[in-house]
């Protein structure tokens, strides 16, 4: 368990550039939410309900946080080995799932809507994060990760390469948007939607590469590198209303384990130190100031000094 810091500010927030002062609380520390997990990912923030909903996803389940009670409870198990979360425009969870290879919509009423499992008749790997533009469309990026082995779904066999993928908020078509991006994993729309990220986690060292949205909001161009990661390992990541990329970091060592922060130019300002790798992240509480991290084996929480961009 991470021992609370008793005195502010807490020398687990590092500035590694003075720009990162602007973003951090002096009277504000890291917060141990939960432990017990074996690989805690996809964090959303469910403002009605004000909880945090995240992914177990060895233990095939889905947990809540209270943010009245501080109580952790099941939410839905078993989960289909559930992945990355995010709500739709209408505050519906639209998740993604190994052992379905599937991308789901959670309706009012409880039940569930395949949203996309297949591209042009072929499976889907294992759809791994998503987020939900303005217009009401859905992307998710689609590893093989789930069908590697028997550890976070079901070993199979692949049927279409990894991919990014867009899901028509209309027709409910399911497009290939990128397919030159090895491990696509996290992804995030910069706040205006005309930048989108996406972590290449199998490119060596990692990175998160952009690309420029098409004015019609569909396609893709000026593929670069953003962020080159070194020694590091970006998973998940969400981006703040200034254009900041907070990213879920680490693999093994002190200097490196947490959230790294970056500005929309890709540079390095910031570090939230956990005692253990971060895969995701989201904003939440009531003004989106409250940073949720889920870690390799819990989840923990720090305010911040500004907020998560809206639907992030």
């Amino acid at each position: 368990m991470l021992e609370p810091n008793r005195r502010y500010s807490d020398p687990a927030v590092h500035s590694l550039d003075p720009r990162f002062n602007a973003l951090r609380l002096s009277n504000a520390s890291v917060e141990h939410l939960f432990d017990g997990c074996r690989w805690s990912e996809g964090p959303v923030w469910l403002g009605d309900a004000r909880c945090v909903l995240w992914s177990d996803i060895p233990n095939n389940r889905i947990l809540r946080w209270d943010e009245a009670t501080g109580q952790v409870t099941p939410w839905r198990t078993p989960s289909n080995y559930a992945n990355g979360h995010t709500r739709d425009r209408q505050g519906r969870l639209v998740g993604c799932e190994h052992l379905t290879r599937r991308v789901t919509r959670t309706e009012y009423d409880g039940s569930i809507t395949v949203l996309a499992d297949r591209y042009q008749g072929r499976r889907l790997n294992s759809p791994n994060d998503v987020i939900v533009k303005s217009d009401g469309s859905i992307w998710f990026s689609d590893p093989t990760f789930g069908i590697n082995g028997f550890y976070e779904g079901e070993a199979a066999e692949s049927e279409v390469a990894p991919a990014v993928y867009r899901i028509d908020p209309h027709s409910g078509e399911v497009r290939l948007v990128a397919d030159d991006i090895p491990g696509p994993n996290g992804l995030a729309f910069s706040p205006d939607e005309r930048i989108l990220y996406v972590v290449a986690s199998r490119a060596k060292p990692r990175e998160i590469v952009a690309f420029d949205v098409d004015d019609d909001g569909i396609g893709l161009r000026n593929q670069r590198v953003l962020i080159s990661a070194g020694d590091g390992t970006p998973d998940g990541f969400r981006v703040d209303v200034a254009g900041n990329l907070w990213c879920g970091w680490g693999m093994g060592t002190p200097e490196l384990d947490g959230v790294r922060v970056f500005t929309a130019q890709g540079e390095a300002i910031g570090h939230i130190a956990l005692p253990e790798r971060c895969a995701n992240v989201c904003f939440g509480g009531r003004h989106r100031n409250r940073l949720f991290m889920a870690a390799s084996h819990g989840l923990y929480s720090l305010f911040v000094n500004t907020q998560g961009v809206a639907g992030g």
